[in-house]
């Protein structure tokens, strides 16, 4: 048996300063919110391992004027960022002490430790005289250096100041490193760096003093004079001083060229001069074939490290670039192999493939000639096939250490036969495609380009346009940023637009952007390079069907589609839509988010519906969309019919249905899919309405109501039913109209919303009165007595209840009877009359299990167990809350099951044990944040703080409490809110450090309450 390899490490977690911060677990990038927590993690990191006072902290936070509240705030910061490290798998790394906060980690995750780690190391080399290890020490440290440390977070007081000296220990290492290249005598290469840093630090006295040299050296003597005039009238002129003595020396020596400036190796001894190389010598080429830099590089710190890696691995040769057109991968290539090219010292190659276009592809053959020429090798002719080329090839490089850039691949078969021999010289290849099956001959990195992130993209309008301008308008600058998508190419033609006309407004553009045609607009005269020039390119070969499936997508007004709803639109066969996906993600004009769901860059759609309004005739035009409606409407019927069978008011017939359904006849599948559609239905629902299919969009609110019931997302909800009460209404449809009062009636319950529920449903109940629909007047009685619990008005509930029970028993409709009866016990659970909860849920249990509806049965079991807790039968209420859990996660009812797993915490709790009654709060809390449902939430952080109250953990205790009060906030109730304002009091009554005012402040917040 071969040897099993041992399963790979976790990565190590990383903390990165210099430049925006940014925090990586195991589960990935740290998501933050606002600036105040990444500011919080990075003041933690730089004490890193130590602990940070709180003073230190508030003062880094706010410096000298810090809020009133600034430890409570501080508190609930960090509550926040430990949340975030535990969502990318950084679990206790903050810990509390009685003197501050400790971030657990190796210094050397983070980035600011290794950098002044390594420069220290590079110092000791240049102690040494070894120029060349310290200079390749200094760059991998200002490597670590994304842009300014702390970009886009706020640092005061002694943060400032530690942010400072690092820019001076960051400003000190550029003057080493260029000390030690021009010992190592390269003057050339220094010049241009030298002034890029004296742009950014200018008349910095000793960046001066080697950029003097370098120029001199360089045969630059003129420049290198000028420079110390520019220096010297600017010293005069500002602060009334002369150049430093050195420097003058230097310009005397410069003037009268003084051999001590020379370069003199100081790794060759004296000695006799070496001998003359024979005439018949022929020296090995090195040819540097890289095209100049792109100009305004900005960002992509990530896929450079990767690329950075590639080049230390031997077992790796190939490395693949690719990305949509315009995300810069030539860029991102021909930057990095200026970087990288003095570790490729016997030269660099670079090719255009010219892959976009089959017309005009280069040939393998052709790719190998273009090679050999650059190796100074003429044709060896041969085989057509390119046979002889490639061994050649071979033999030439295989003692090489040399750096081949294929750019523009459009098949493994033009860059196959330019896979190196060795491990000592690297082909990377950039391609619009991806190039899979180069993976079957060779080990291959992929490295993918998206759209660049929001900060990076800002960078980028910041160095075209200058920080100043953008500084002026910065709201308007990162809208223009999304307008492009972040696409460089976009955002480099934007901002050479504004750049051509200095006093335009970058508002005046992002509103062209956001009115007009914004592919016309991103365009610039005499450049062939304009989005719609390069998405065409890719477009223009694709397969016909693959084709018509891009155009049919086009049309789409929603966000993410499947191969179903591909295949539908298209009119195509369910594996043609997927192979046409395939081949369109291969290509990158889509993007797959998630297993088997794809959405468009911004504007790779806008050029798709183009290309549909080009391509399609009107009425074919018409076609599609009646096609992706009618799959939408049979998705959600097929749906309804697997999560929530009882409701069954809308019959659905579709003149397209979908050749297959994209789930199978399971709940939690059909849910999950549904998951994924929640951000098309509105925009869905709206083209519906304005285009002459009403009932179709409120029939689909209708049917997802179960959906929404199950996962939350409440404020999503509301605005879905109001959308389906103005398609009703636009109908004409008075019972469906009923119908959507009701349904939004319950969406304003599920926000917590009762008098807007109450009015609604008032007006539905007026409605299916007049229609005489009585089922449905049943099911709005029922609704109106939820929302006059919910509002604690018991008495009216409970009547309201009983209205809508007879109702129900006299049209014969069981599952109405088994809902109400549920209803009517959680009511007097609430009302504390346990004993008439339990006749009243035990016979809602009876009736859902006769219809087999475990949904209801789960709801019945849920009642009975807070009926049982009331009671003090701790045994029987836990084994109901379990049973409901079981048949709740079986559905897939995870706002549901949220709710039973707060149950089976509060059970736990009133019996005061404590570890499993936080290990159930945490899992609701975990569940009801994923599904936006405050409510429950704030349930499940305020036992926790109560917990931590039991247990005298008053910090955990001020965290959870704090947070359950902001969650209060979107969840209004005041019963609840008034007990957490109890619970605070409380707390400010026990902490030694707390202040008297703040616990009597509480206590009165609650009785007002």
């Amino acid at each position: 048996m071969p040897p099993t390899r041992p399963a790979p490490a976790e990565p190590p977690p990383s903390i990165r300063l210099l430049g925006p911060i940014e925090v990586t677990g195991p589960g990935g990038p740290a998501v933050f919110t606002g600036n105040r927590q990444p500011a919080l993690v990075g003041l933690l990191a730089l004490g890193a391992p130590d602990t940070v006072s709180r003073t230190w902290l508030i003062d880094g936070l706010w410096g000298d004027q810090p809020p009133r509240t600034a430890v409570r705030t501080l508190h609930s910061h960090i509550a926040r960022l430990r949340q975030a490290l535990d969502d990318c798998g950084l679990t206790g790394l903050v810990h509390t002490s009685d003197s501050g906060y400790q971030l657990s980690i190796d210094p050397a995750a983070v980035d600011t430790h290794r950098f002044e780690h390594r420069v220290r190391q590079a110092r000791a080399a240049l102690a040494e005289r070894a120029d060349t290890t310290a200079a390749t020490q200094l760059r991998h440290a200002l490597d670590l250096w994304r842009g300014d440390a702390f970009a886009g977070a706020e640092a005061h007081g002694w943060a400032a100041g530690e942010l400072v000296r690092l820019e001076e220990v960051r400003l000190a290492a550029y003057c080493d490193l260029w000390d030690a290249e021009l010992r190592l005598g390269r003057h050339s290469a220094a010049v241009g760096e030298l002034q890029a840093l004296l742009a950014r630090y200018p008349f910095h006295e000793r960046l001066v003093g080697l950029t003097l040299l370098a120029l001199y050296r360089s045969g630059r003597t003129s420049d290198a004079l000028n420079l110390y005039h520019l220096l010297r009238a600017h010293l005069r002129e500002e602060l009334g001083a002369e150049p430093s003595a050195e420097l003058a020396v230097r310009y005397v020596q410069m003037l009268r060229r003084d051999p001590a400036l020379d370069h003199h190796d100081p790794s060759t001894p004296p000695g006799p001069s070496s001998p003359a190389p024979s005439p018949l010598s022929r020296p090995r080429p090195r040819p540097a074939e890289l095209p100049a830099p792109v100009g305004h590089f900005t960002g992509r710190g990530d896929e450079l490290a990767q690329l950075d890696a590639v080049a230390a691995d031997p077992g790796v040769r190939v490395v693949v670039i690719s990305g949509a057109a315009g995300m810069g991968k030539t860029a991102l290539a021909v930057h990095w192999s200026h970087r990288a090219a003095a570790d490729f010292p016997d030269g660099q190659v670079f090719l255009d493939l010219r892959g976009h276009d089959p017309a005009v592809a280069l040939s393998a053959a052709a790719a190998l000639e273009h090679v050999l020429a650059g190796l100074d090798q003429p044709d060896p002719g041969g085989r057509a096939d390119g046979t002889d080329r490639a061994g050649l090839y071979r033999t030439l490089t295989r003692e090489r250490r040399m750096l081949i850039v294929a750019d523009n691949a459009g098949t493994v078969a033009q860059v196959l036969a330019l896979v190196p021999a060795n491990s000592t010289t690297l082909l990377v290849v950039t391609s619009r495609h991806r190039l899979t099956a180069l993976n079957t001959h060779h080990a291959v990195k992929a490295v993918t380009l998206d759209a660049l992130r929001p900060d990076e993209a800002m960078a980028l309008l910041d160095r075209v346009l200058g920080a100043q301008r953008t500084g002026r308008e910065p709201d308007s600058a990162a809208q223009l940023a999304e307008l492009c998508d972040r696409i460089p190419l976009a955002l480099q033609i934007a901002a050479a637009k504004l750049s051509s006309r200095p006093l335009r407004d970058i508002a005046d553009l992002a509103e062209e952007l956001s009115t007009g045609e914004r592919l016309d607009e991103l365009s610039v005269e005499g450049d062939s390079r304009n989005l719609r020039a390069v998405f065409a390119s890719t477009y223009d070969v694709l397969e016909p069907v693959t084709a018509r499936v891009f155009r049919a997508l086009g049309l789409h007004p929603g966000v993410t589609f499947c191969a179903s709803l591909a295949a539908s639109a298209a009119g195509a066969a369910p594996a043609l839509a997927r192979q046409a996906l395939d081949e369109l993600a291969a290509v990158h004009l889509v993007t797959e988010v998630a297993n088997g769901r794809y959405r468009f860059h911004d504007l790779i759609g806008l050029y798709a519906r183009e290309c549909a309004q080009r391509g399609e005739s009107e009425q074919a035009r018409a076609a599609i969309m009646d096609r992706i409606l009618d799959w939408y409407l049979a998705v959600a019927d097929a749906a309804n019919k697997i999560v929530d069978r009882g409701r069954d008011r809308v019959r659905v017939t579709v003149a397209h249905p979908p050749a297959l359904l994209p789930f199978p006849a399971e709940p939690e599948r059909a849910l999950s899919f549904l998951d994924g559609e929640r951000d098309n239905l509105a925009p869905i629902m709206t083209y519906a309405i304005d285009h002459g299919r009403p009932d179709t969009a409120w029939q689909m609110t209708y049917l997802v109501t179960g959906f929404f019931d199950s996962r939350g997302h409440w404020r999503r909800r509301v605005q879905l039913c109001r959308l389906g009460l103005a398609a009703a209404q636009a109908a004409g449809d008075p019972v469906a109209e009923g119908l959507m009062g009701s349904g939004l009636g319950v969406a304003y319950l599920s926000n917590r919303s009762f008098d807007d529920a109450l009015t609604v449903l008032g007006q539905a109940l007026q409605v299916l009165q007049a229609q005489g629909d009585r089922r449905g007047e049943a099911h709005v009685r029922n609704n109106i007595a939820v929302a006059l619990a919910g509002a604690r008005r018991f008495p009216e509930a409970v009547d309201a209840y009983g209205q809508a029970l007879a109702l129900h028993l006299a049209e014969g409709n069981r599952l109405g009877v088994a809902l109400t009866l549920s209803n009517l016990g959680d009511a007097y659970v609430r009302m504390g009359r346990a004993d008439l909860a339990l006749d009243h849920l035990g016979r809602a249990l009876a009736a859902s299990r006769e219809l087999g509806n475990p949904r209801l049965e789960a709801v019945a079991l849920g009642g009975l167990g807070q009926a049982h807790r009331d009671r003090g039968e701790w045994e029987l209420a836990t084994a109901r809350f379990h049973d409901a859990l079981i048949l709740r996660r079986k559905a897939g009812d995870r706002r549901y099951e949220a709710e039973t797993l707060n149950n089976l915490g509060l059970t736990e709790y009133e019996r005061q044990r404590y570890t499993s009654a936080t290990e159930h709060f945490r899992q609701a809390l975990a569940l009801s944040r994923q599904q936006a449902d405050p409510h429950q939430e704030a349930i499940a952080l305020a036992h926790l703080g109560r917990i931590g109250l039991a247990v005298g953990d008053t910090v955990a205790a001020l965290e959870h409490l704090s947070l359950a009060l902001a969650a209060r906030e979107l969840a209004p109730d005041p019963h609840e809110t008034a007990s957490i304002h109890r619970d605070l009091g409380r707390l400010a009554g026990r902490c030694a450090s707390g202040e008297p005012a703040d616990g009597l402040r509480w206590h009165a917040d609650a009785e007002v309450l």
